[in-house]
């Protein structure tokens, strides 16, 4: 039985081949988070915004094709009156007015309970690159954070026996989508795998809006991997249609957009603007922006990156990056988020003060550039990070007041500027055994493993593949004087593959899928053309 009747008539004036079908079934708590209204919804968006991504996707290869002929990105001449012009965003809600710390993860039971207890102001849930896209695993979440927003969450540990409930002042949830690239191949429309962006936006949406206004906030959403505009206008488009659908004021669905892509970060005003009643800020994704740097300029020679060990916040591509969104995001009346500590606590102590004397630096440099907030991938390293953030803030909630009008105007020189640093073998290797790892975890249904001291998500992984594609197309030489060749790297992955066996085990190895990621890691690595995600080819080896 639909809910209402805008949904009845919605519903009457749809034929059946304007539904959405479910490929894999829907059982137990996940037909209420799938029922009938959540579909008529997705078919709904579907039928309204689905069509509009492959013409987005388009775009990106044009804009791609230019770049790999020789072009460098830069700012847009078409949209200069806009950058000049003085505008601010609608407004930013009074439960997101303090996000000086903000942790990160995957939509599992015991992380939504952890990380909304945790010394925080905001847990961004993540469906995109801290989760592999498993069926269950992606509805599950969806339970999990339907039961957040009610209230009703706990869970206990079926090792330790350990119960874990919420706490009576959680942390503000905020849900990030899936990019505009990836498909939910579980749900066909019109014969087609849907865009898993409005399977993740629509069932968030439908199953906790009336919940969240009801507790006093809204649904708030993060938007990641965008790269122009045109697409920050498409998701305007859907948020405003779903007001209206829904009979909401405008604005009530409020976003903070990631800039983790190079073409993006030229086009942060255009972004603010077309979704200037929705956002509330930009983020500073790093690691996808060290990736998409390396992916976007996988052609220019003189722009190749060292080990990523050495691409840090304080290079001058990276520190012009933060500056720049930080000044354009205060000039808008929009908060400027800075990035992820992926760093994660040590049982060691020596070790762990090292860890967090790092999240010190990193934070510190954030905080006073005028960031208003930061990321941290563990609860552990929350306080820390609260410290450096309290210490600068003092009595302010945010620091929408620094306005960085003394700096020089940062340009697209400032923005591509190539990174200083060695390209070694034992950052080589260390790159092949992160990807080796993470692609097994991957494809075995788990997108946030921790490796070598530091959680790795998929920007992370996409960083040491894509590193050493570039290395072998410009045949780049490595410290020890050896030329990085696909001979060499395949020498490398072998050699790898036994130090990893050594490392987690022979049972762990042999009973997980290590050898169906080093078959992908080697054709991603090896292929003519730079793939544009990792994920997407995984995804094939998911069910």
């Amino acid at each position: 039985m639909l809910a209402s009747d805008t949904q009845q008539q919605t519903a009457a004036n749809m034929d059946d081949q304007s539904f959405v079908v479910l490929t894999h079934p829907v059982e137990g708590e996940h037909q209420a988070i799938l029922g009938e209204d959540s579909q008529l919804f997705l078919s709904e968006l579907c039928s309204k915004f689905a069509e509009r991504i492959p013409q987005l996707l388009q775009q990106r290869a044009e804009f791609q094709a230019k770049v790999d002929a020789g072009e460098l990105p830069d700012f847009r001449s078409d949209t200069q009156t806009l950058r000049q012009s003085e505008w601010t965003i609608k407004g930013i809600p009074e439960d997101l007015s303090d996000r000086r710390v903000e942790i990160t993860g995957p939509t599992d039971r015991k992380m939504v309970v952890n990380a909304l207890n945790a010394n925080v102001k905001v847990f961004m849930a993540d469906f995109e690159d801290s989760m592999s896209p498993d069926w269950s695993k992606m509805l599950d979440g969806q339970v999990n954070l339907r039961d957040a927003n009610l209230r009703q969450i706990d869970f206990t540990d079926p090792n330790s026996g350990k119960h874990y409930a919420l706490n009576n002042d959680p942390a503000v949830l905020i849900c990030r989508v899936r990019g505009l690239h990836l498909p939910e191949k579980h749900v066909l429309f019109n014969g087609q795998s849907i865009p898993g962006a409005l399977f993740d936006f629509a069932l968030y949406f439908a199953n906790n809006y009336q919940t969240l206004l009801k507790n006093g906030t809204a649904p708030y959403f993060y938007l990641p991997k965008l790269q122009a505009y045109e697409e920050a206008q498409w998701w305007s488009d859907v948020f405003t249609y779903t007001e209206q659908r829904f009979g909401l004021a405008n604005g009530t669905i409020k976003a903070t957009v990631l800039i983790e892509t190079l073409p993006a970060v030229f086009q942060m005003d255009e972004i603010l603007f077309a979704l200037k009643e929705h956002i509330v800020g930009l983020n500073c994704g790093r690691w996808d922006y060290i990736f998409s740097y390396i992916k976007t300029l996988k052609n220019h020679g003189d722009r190749v990156l060292p080990d990523r060990q050495s691409v840090t916040m304080d290079q001058p591509f990276l520190n012009a990056y933060s500056r720049l969104l930080i000044r354009t995001c205060h000039r808008r009346g929009a908060f400027a988020m800075g990035g992820m500590a992926a760093f994660i606590p040590s049982k060691d102590p020596v070790t762990n003060q090292q860890v967090l004397d790092k999240i010190h630096h990193d934070k510190s440099l954030e905080a006073n550039n005028g960031h208003d907030g930061t990321w941290v991938a563990h609860p552990g390293l929350a306080t820390t990070a609260m410290a450096v953030f309290d210490s600068v803030l003092g009595e302010r909630r945010n620091q929408l007041d620094v306005m960085r009008e003394q700096d020089a105007p940062v340009t697209e020189t400032d923005l591509l500027m190539p990174c200083a640093g060695e390209r070694t073998e034992q950052g080589m290797r260390h790159n092949i055994r992160v990807s080796l790892q993470y692609i097994e975890a991957w494809i075995s249904g788990n997108g946030c493993v921790p490796i070598y001291g530091l959680m790795e998500d998929a920007a992370t992984a996409e960083i040491a593949r894509a590193s050493i594609w570039q290395w072998i197309q410009h045949g780049k030489d490595l410290d020890n004087g050896e030329r990085v060749t696909k001979p060499l790297f395949e020498q490398y992955l072998v050699e790898e593959i036994e130090v990893v066996r050594n490392e987690v085990g022979e049972e762990r190895f042999s009973n997980g899928r290590f050898s169906e990621a080093a078959q992908l890691m080697l054709a991603l690595t090896t292929s003519d053309q730079l793939a544009d995600f990792l994920t997407l080819s995984a995804y094939e080896y998911l069910d």
